[in-house]
């Protein structure tokens, strides 16, 4: 089990900061976030990767089909080459909020979907070198002779972890597709509420959906050796359902803890706290 920390709230100075802190103090993995309006979640890890040796660093999470598939892989193809190799692209369809919709309008899910997987394969495609051409419905690519950067640290490209939706009862189950093509998924399950706590991530179904993965894989002719299964939890708060012992969620297929402290304040007490917090270590 690794073990990682997303930082809620921090501004870039901040941010590098603390990724030296978690560095130090040692976690695997710091992560950060994205929002539509806001702080390049990219820029920001690229001067915490220049502030840093050895910790990875990722996002939790980049709703992937807002951008163009060859930007986004310039930003990751950039920071991995600046980190030696240490970054972590995770994707989700994100969350509509009122940050997003006061720029953009909602597509639909399935056209965000849609977009999702083509920007993957032209994702992958570009950073396995040239000669690389695609044809989509919504994007193209053709061989590029002029410009061509340099191929990133890490091959055949940064690994992209994904969103998996359990969705309990049916047969088809998309997001986990999605999820078994790429390095790693980030579990959930459809329906979670407080008034229906099967539907929420449990052991139990934190191993069934690691299973259906499992058999995803294996059709694929894949194994799921150095496949990531990344539970978010607190153990010190009050955030989400999802708590320790991590053990036993390593018991159920887990491989990576990531603490996601959420409901700490956006104000001085807030991050003080973070920092402490991130300063104590992982509880392994």
């Amino acid at each position: 089990m690794r073990f990682g920390v997303v930082v809620p709230w921090a501004t870039e100075r901040e941010f590098t900061e603390l990724a030296a802190v978690a560095e130090e103090a040692g976690w695997d993995q710091v992560f950060s976030w994205e929002a539509v309006w806001g702080q390049d979640a990219w820029v920001t890890l690229g001067a915490a990767a220049m502030a840093t040796e050895r910790i990875r660093l990722g996002t939790l999470l980049t709703p992937a089909a807002r951008y163009r598939p060859w930007d986004l892989a310039s930003r990751v193809a950039s920071v991995d080459r600046l980190s030696g190799g240490r970054v972590t692209l995770g994707v989700g369809l994100g969350a509509l909020h009122g940050n997003w919709l006061a720029f953009e309008e909602d597509e639909g899910r399935a056209t965000r979907a849609a977009k999702l997987d083509e920007g993957l394969a032209v994702y992958a495609g570009l950073m396995g070198g040239q000669p690389f051409e695609y044809a989509g419905k919504h994007y193209s690519a053709r061989p590029v002779t002029e410009l061509v950067p340099a191929p990133p640290v890490q091959t055949p490209h940064p690994p992209v972890w994904c969103v998996g939706m359990l969705v309990p009862g049916r047969d088809r189950q998309r997001s986990l597709e999605r999820a078994a093509r790429w390095q790693g998924v980030f579990p959930a399950v459809a329906g979670g509420t407080l008034e229906d706590p099967g539907s929420r991530l449990t052991h139990d179904t934190l191993r069934e959906l690691v299973e259906r993965i499992g058999v995803l894989r294996a059709d694929a002719g894949q194994t799921m050796e150095g496949y990531d299964v990344v539970v978010e939890g607190d153990s010190h708060g009050s955030f989400g359902e999802t708590r320790p012992p991590v053990q036993a969620w390593a018991d159920a297929g887990a491989t990576w803890w990531v603490e996601s402290w959420w409901d700490l304040p956006d104000d001085a007490d807030g991050r003080a706290e973070l920092r402490r917090r991130i300063a104590l270590g992982p509880q392994r």
